[in-house]
């Protein structure tokens, strides 16, 4: 069955910027493809464990669970961690993956967001990211709000807590 998902489904990881990669969960057979893209870090924004080379050099690994579900809203805090950990990368010139069950929720909020804290405001990054992977769906409701929600805490300057 998975591999008639694949066949149908192509696995495809998408460039959004020079330096901010979207993907859906990748399997191991995946992790050369971010070898090529010189990835430094990975945010993986899903519950089940990630490959374990994934979290081996030259990557580094943050795993940042949440859930896609409209009842429980993706936490800010969780948002502002995943922005810390990938500011320093992206000022250094490395390169940052996103990932989520199919890259289409969960990893463009956090893509979103790191957009936001680069200069864009929201809609420029959801269009950004809507134009560079037609599958992302950030104007789902529960998905908007919490972008449009980190925009607001970002311009208003506060830096909550994110260890």
């Amino acid at each position: 069955m998975e591999k008639l998902v694949e066949e149908r489904y192509p696995y495809t990881a998408s460039a959004i910027t020079d330096q901010l990669i979207i993907a859906p969960r990748p399997r191991t057979r995946h992790v050369e493809q971010f070898r090529g893209l010189d990835v430094q870090l990975v945010l993986s924004m899903i519950g089940l464990r990630p490959p374990r080379v994934l979290a081996e050099p030259p990557f580094e690994l943050l795993r940042l669970p949440v859930y896609d579900n409209p009842l429980i809203p993706i936490p800010l805090s969780v948002l502002w961690r995943g922005v810390g950990a990938a500011t320093p990368v992206l000022e250094a010139g490395g390169r940052v993956l996103v990932y989520c069950r199919a890259g289409r929720h969960r990893s463009v909020a956090m893509a979103s967001c790191i957009l936001i804290s680069r200069g864009m405001t929201a809609d420029e990054a959801m269009d950004l990211i809507v134009a560079r992977r037609p599958y992302a769906d950030p104007h789902a409701s529960h998905i908007e709000r919490r972008i449009r929600a980190f925009e607001r805490e970002w311009k208003s300057g506060k830096r909550p807590e994110t260890t």
